[in-house]
């Protein structure tokens, strides 16, 4: 797409550059009153700043000026910088202040405003964007140009912020009416491509499993032999294609998925000390993380995980698994239930310093027989393999820990020293001053840890998960659900309730509240799942096309977008694919059916142009092909058992449910056999001879997952 941006060479290309943050002072300004986090920590700059809303944009309107607007989120890293270098300026913020309205936006929130700028950026520049994203913006909201990172003054080439400032607003004071023509012209070009995006009469085409098995080897194409994931340079966890490769069966992809998993689970994105994983790796070989921990990449590398543990069987990836989920419930849970969005890369104002060790900390701490096996194995050094390049005064010699000698294969002596020296660096990092904790609660990332806690939960045959799970449902249920209207809210912090409708909240909310069906078969869960279905469907589904909004209609929105490709989540349309074509199994409505047919429909023109990222559609295809199982579970004694069975073995399109609530008329046709649970596999109208003791069950569902091999 190309808008021929000539506001965009004022720029120059943008950088990214990193620095730690630190206290704030100074006089508060409007953001003082919100409930983000990521804007409370600007509320102290002398940057005049306004939250997304109506009394900034009638300022800009008022007095016909240029909107800034510049977005983030709490734990960016590269978000930091900016506000040290540039939004703590004192010179900057004067000009600003006199010249521009300047916006916050926190992108969590409002994750369909971020969309809209984010893809004119995109489309602008032809770079792949990234966060601090600097738009600039007339005062009808339309967007100019942008960039993501600039530095105060100009550097090696690039303008600096300041230089950037002055040039837009000599253009906006001095060729006005050009501008806006021009911002009106590039509006309609970008609504047209868009609209003409997803449209039915550029995306005809048939479902194909052709098309899913040519998918396969293009993304292998990608993946780095060495190091598992995609591209060789910066790694990040893109668990939606490594989980489309992972259960397409073809033994070259899943070796390479399985590879990607042992090294990611090797490097130092993964925190061996207390769990979970880093946002991304700044290197090929996974070692050097950013620091940042969020909520949706613990959940969907807990599934990850779980999948190739069941498929493996190899206890590492086991043991992934309950780290991630141990992690989360440590340290990103509120003790109403809800998880929480993220913790920061930094703490005391230094980045990674929470995580990283010097060789001479650990002397201290460690056996000398221990310093010898973090050395050899954990990859000690007295200089380090880790330094903040971006700050003024880094620390030295920091060491990110790693498996430089896989852990499978490890002496049963060696293991054992890292247990040790893992317990006692636990000790002392829960001493240290953690990194601040981003405490929002979103109900679409809680919609994806409710289902992957309860999978993990049922598979795992772990109590705490599965209580955990209902917790956080019930907390999203009671605080952001409304029974009477079917509107569900996007955030809550600190009892303040956003009401914003966000599609990727009502479809990952559904998600997990499916997911949680499964695993325990309380019919209201099912009830609640059909609820969010309409509502999803009322308020984000372009039914002359297929497909879902980001948003809902609303005067803030210059732009109404549908996901493209998977990013950190999986599209919003990719996710109602799968739920939908699961919940037409579940109630045999053909309206279901439909909509993800649809839907998948109006992205196969996507998924041929770029398939590595389109991994969650081609889910959602190849289950719409197949014959997936309906494992219906009638009766309460002994049910708990035979859940535990039902999940033993790996088949990613069977599908468990009851016999009670709003499922198909053939499904609650099936009874129980004298009183106990009885388990019944059925595909389509024939069903296997039911079963009704767990061994039998387990025994049944080893034996057709031999025969579907």
């Amino acid at each position: 797409m190309n808008l021929g941006m000539r506001w965009i060479c004022l720029m120059g290309a943008a950088l990214v550059a990193a620095a730690a943050g630190g206290e704030k002072e100074g006089k508060p300004n409007r953001l003082a009153k919100e409930k983000s986090p990521y804007l409370l920590q600007h509320a102290h700059n002398p940057v005049d700043w306004y939250p997304w809303g109506e009394e900034a944009f009638e300022k800009a309107r008022k007095e016909k000026k240029l909107i800034l607007l510049s977005v983030g989120y709490s734990t960016c890293h590269w978000c930091h910088v900016m506000e040290r270098e540039s939004f703590e300026n004192k010179e900057i913020a004067a000009f600003l202040n006199k010249n521009f309205v300047s916006i916050k936006l926190d992108r969590e929130e409002r994750p369909d405003v971020d969309q809209v700028y984010m893809t004119a950026f995109q489309a602008m520049t032809q770079q792949s964007g990234g966060w601090p994203l600097n738009m600039f913006l007339t005062p009808d909201l339309k967007p100019l140009t942008g960039g993501t990172y600039f530095p105060p003054e100009d550097r090696n080439g690039q303008p600096g912020f300041s230089t950037v400032l002055k040039q837009i607003h000599n253009v906006w004071e001095t060729k006005r009416e050009e501008v806006l023509k021009q911002s009106i012209e590039m509006h309609g070009q970008m609504e047209a491509y868009f609209q003409g995006l997803h449209s039915k009469g550029g995306a005809e085409g048939t479902l194909s499993r052709e098309l899913v098995d040519q998918s396969i080897p293009r993304i292998l194409a990608q993946i780095d032999p060495v190091w598992g994931g995609l591209g060789t340079e910066m790694k990040f966890p893109q668990v939606s294609v490594f989980r489309f490769l992972l259960q397409s069966g073809d033994p070259k992809a899943v070796e390479a998925v399985l590879k990607t998993c042992r090294h990611m689970m090797n490097g130092g994105i993964h925190d061996h000390v207390m769990g979970g994983f880093h946002r991304y790796a700044v290197d090929r070989e996974w070692l050097v993380p950013h620091f940042e921990k969020m909520l949706y990449d613990q959940a969907q590398l807990m599934e990850l995980y779980l999948d190739a543990w069941q498929m493996t069987g190899e206890e590492g990836f086991r043991d992934v698994v309950r780290g991630i989920a141990n992690y989360v419930l440590l340290d990103l849970t509120h003790p109403g239930g809800g998880f929480y969005c993220a913790q920061d890369a930094q703490s005391e104002g230094k980045e990674g310093k929470c995580f990283c060790w010097t060789q001479q900390e650990l002397s201290a701490l460690l056996t000398a027989d221990e310093m010898k096996v973090a050395r050899q194995v954990l990859g000690v050094s007295e200089k380090g393999n880790f330094i903040d390049h971006s700050d003024p005064e880094p620390l030295a010699n920091q060491n990110v820990l790693y498996f430089k000698k896989p852990r499978e294969s490890l002496s049963e002596s060696e293991r054992k020293s890292v247990a040790s020296i893992f317990k006692k660096l636990a000790k002392v990092r829960s001493e240290r001053v953690p990194p601040a904790t981003d405490d929002k609660i979103l109900a679409s990332w809680n919609g994806l840890m409710i289902g992957a806690m309860a999978r993990t939960g049922r598979v795992l045959n772990e109590p705490k998960y599965l209580k955990a799970a209902r917790k956080a449902h019930d907390f999203i249920k009671t605080r952001l659900w409304d029974e009477k209207s079917r509107r569900l809210g996007h955030r809550w912090r600190e009892g303040d309730r956003d009401d914003s409708a966000q599609a990727q909240s009502y479809l990952l909310f559904l998600a997990g509240t499916r997911k949680l069906y499964e695993a325990t078969l309380q019919k209201k869960d099912l009830e609640l799942a059909l609820k969010l279905a309409g509502s999803a469907v009322e308020l984000f589904y372009d039914d002359k096309n297929g497909g879902f909004y980001q948003g809902e209609k609303r005067a803030d929105l210059v732009l109404r977008l549908k996901g493209q490709f998977d990013g950190a989540i999986p599209t919003e349309s990719a996710i109602a694919a799968r739920e939908f074509g699961i919940l037409a199994q579940v109630t045999g409505s053909d309206d279901f059916k439909d909509v993800s047919e649809s839907t998948i429909r109006s992205y196969l023109g996507l998924i041929q142009e770029s398939p590595s990222g389109m991994g969650e559609m081609l889910m959602s295809l190849r289950f719409s092909l197949d014959k997936p199982g309906r494992l219906v579970i009638a009766g309460e004694k002994g049910r708990e058992a035979m859940l535990v069975a039902a999940t033993k073995t790996f088949d990613p399109n069977r599908i468990i449910l009851g016999n009670q609530g709003p499922v198909s008329e053939f499904t609650a046709g099936l009874e129980a056999t004298e009183g106990m649970a009885t388990a019944f596999y059925c595909v389509g109208q024939t069903c296997q001879l039911p079963v009704v003791k767990p061994a039998e069950l387990s025994a049944l569902l080893i034996r057709l997952s031999e025969e579907s091999k």
